[in-house]
């Protein structure tokens, strides 16, 4: 089994998280949406079945490595959603019968080089989108956590696009 792909740092806890639905609103995207925590181990999954079938094992690896961080981050994300005062259901906060997740969000690429790049394009904007969150919020143990989950991000870009500068399909 391959090692999560993460930054050696601690997570922060929930602990002293408390009820805040200003916060609630501003991480809930991260968590089931079409650029959250949970598409993101879907997408690397698929992924990594592919190159694995094609012979690219060690990036498959690289792939799994990086959706069990994320899994670490939808966890992470899951229990603070809670702390925040939310059921951390498979949707946008607040949860409405037409905003739940759909898998229709993983990329389906045909060619291993656009699942790279797919890959690529949803670090870059998870990257922006808990920048951007980090803006916003004022809970700052909501900020630690996002903080950290953000360091991950930029690291699994990092590997990601070294893999692809070498990739040769």
């Amino acid at each position: 089994m391959p090692k999560p792909i993460r930054v050696e740092e601690q997570y922060p806890t929930t602990e002293n998280v408390c009820p805040d639905a200003y916060t609630l609103r501003i991480i809930s995207p991260a968590y089931a949406t079409s650029d959250g925590e949970l598409n993101a181990i879907l997408q690397y999954v698929y992924h990594s079945f592919f190159f694995n079938k094609k012979g690219y094992g060690e990036i498959a690896d690289v792939l799994k490595g990086i959706a069990i961080a994320e899994m670490r981050h939808l966890d992470l994300l899951g229990e603070t959603v809670l702390a925040l005062g939310a059921a951390p259901v498979y949707s946008q906060y607040p949860a409405c019968p037409f905003n739940f997740y759909s898998t229709k969000y993983v990329s389906y690429s045909c060619s291993l080089k656009n699942m790279l790049e797919d890959d690529i394009l949803g670090e870059r904007r998870a990257i922006a989108a808990y920048k951007k969150m980090l803006r916003s919020l004022k809970n700052e143990p909501v900020k630690a956590i996002i903080a950290r989950i953000l360091a991950d991000e930029v690291l699994h870009l990092e590997k990601l696009e070294s893999i692809l500068s070498e990739f040769k399909c």
